[in-house]
């Protein structure tokens, strides 16, 4: 026991040198750029404000109706002004900057961004956070597009996708960085989805922020018979049911083997290496509490504060659930997996790990397949997905030092 807690106190030492190594090593694939490139025309991604939402979501009111239901309802108006005003003094400072530096700029919104833009544009730029920058990224298929992202409330959002914050109260510098080349390319994995099983209005996709896209998808069809859904998960894909207190009874096949395995559980998230720290990282996150209690089950007086031997090993466990972008892996996680009785058939599988391709089939009364949080299609009862990362489907998008 004694030269356990040695071991486990040791760790503390190194503990900070490791963390500075794997924040520099984060993005060390990224690849050099140092030639200019030409940005002519820049198609500029809205986002969808709070107050926006409401607009469509109600649009049969006008503004003076629409206030009062807000306010009835007991939302902060004001607060929902401010923010949403917030993003428009941004978006329209890129705008400024941009057509400053001799670039046509096209700005769109949810419902009214298409292919037909995205082929117009030499770069993508999503004004915004997270969610923008996905909701653009999920219709550009073309691998030479460059899809860069600005945070338009650094003080509020991360922005992990977006360029560094300093770049949100300097747009023109990250604009010039652009042109002169001063950038990492980064190609970021993402995910295709085959299904069988479904067809026609089933294959139809239910957008979760209640806005539909202007032009019609363009679904591919596999010899197999399958179709290819017409939109890439970057972060992550969910399968399971609808209401989350229902069961999900799925079967699973591993990296093309013959074994299927049927369990019970909350739904599988499958994430890219971008995604490994959103949603997969949330689930699958050790709590320093665990660790600290665990530590008292080995008889070491274990504490929670922030330099405790607890915290120390839970960043260790749950930096190690990051994975690099460009990684062509996948890593599929069980939520709440059924470990009792007979289930899962058979025993054995993981409740996590990392895949080069996932077949899921669904057993489930109402289940869906969702993509990046933003976009749902049924999954129901037979339903089939086959889930793949393929080198063309990388997204190009760049990495400047903060």
């Amino acid at each position: 026991m004694y030269a356990t807690r040695v071991r486990l106190q040791s760790l503390l030492v190194g503990f900070k040198g490791c963390v500075q190594q794997l924040r520099l090593a984060k993005y060390s694939n990224a690849t050099q750029h140092s030639e200019s490139i030409k940005i002519q025309k820049a198609l500029v991604v809205s986002k969808l404000s709070h107050y926006e939402f409401e607009m469509i979501r109600y649009n049969e009111l006008d503004k003076d109706e629409l206030e009062t239901r807000i306010r009835k309802r007991g939302t902060d108006f004001e607060k929902m002004m401010y923010y949403h005003n917030l993003h428009k003094s941004f978006e329209l400072n890129v705008v400024q900057q941009l057509e400053g530096l001799g670039i046509e700029v096209k700005v769109v919104n949810r419902p009214d961004y298409s292919e037909d833009l995205i082929e117009w544009a030499d770069i993508v730029m999503p004004t915004g956070g997270d969610g923008t920058f996905l909701f653009a990224a999920s219709r550009v298929r073309n691998q030479d597009k460059m899809v860069v992202g600005f945070n338009s409330d650094p003080n509020r959002s991360e922005g992990h996708l977006c360029l560094p914050k300093k770049f949100s109260s300097n747009i023109k510098a990250a604009i010039v960085n652009l042109q002169q080349g001063r950038f990492k390319w980064l190609m970021r994995s993402r995910i295709r989805t085959t299904v069988f099983g479904q067809t026609g209005c089933k294959l139809n996709p239910h957008h979760l922020h209640e806005v539909k896209e202007c032009d019609a998808l363009k679904y591919t069809t596999v010899e197999e018979g399958g179709t290819v859904l017409p939109y890439l998960a970057l972060n992550e894909v969910f399968i399971g049911e609808t209401l989350s207190a229902r069961v999900s009874h799925l079967g699973m096949w591993l990296n093309g083997s013959d074994q299927q395995t049927n369990l019970k559980s909350s739904g599988i998230c499958i994430s890219t290496g971008t995604g490994s720290t959103s949603w997969n990282l949330s689930i699958n996150r050790l709590p320093v509490q665990s660790v600290s209690e665990l530590l008292r089950l080995l008889d070491i007086d274990a504490t929670e504060g922030p330099e405790s031997l607890a915290t120390v090993l839970a960043k260790m466990y749950n930096n190690n659930l990051i994975f690099h972008p460009e990684d062509k892996r996948m890593c599929y996680t069980i939520r709440d997996q059924i470990s009792a009785g007979v289930w899962p058939q058979p025993k054995g599988i993981k409740s996590r790990g990392f895949i080069r391709e996932l077949k899921v089939k669904s057993n489930c009364l109402d289940a869906c397949l969702v993509i990046d949080g933003g976009v749902s299609f049924d999954f129901n009862d037979g339903t089939l997905a086959i889930l793949q990362i393929q080198p063309e489907d990388a997204l190009r998008t760049v990495i400047m030092d903060d």
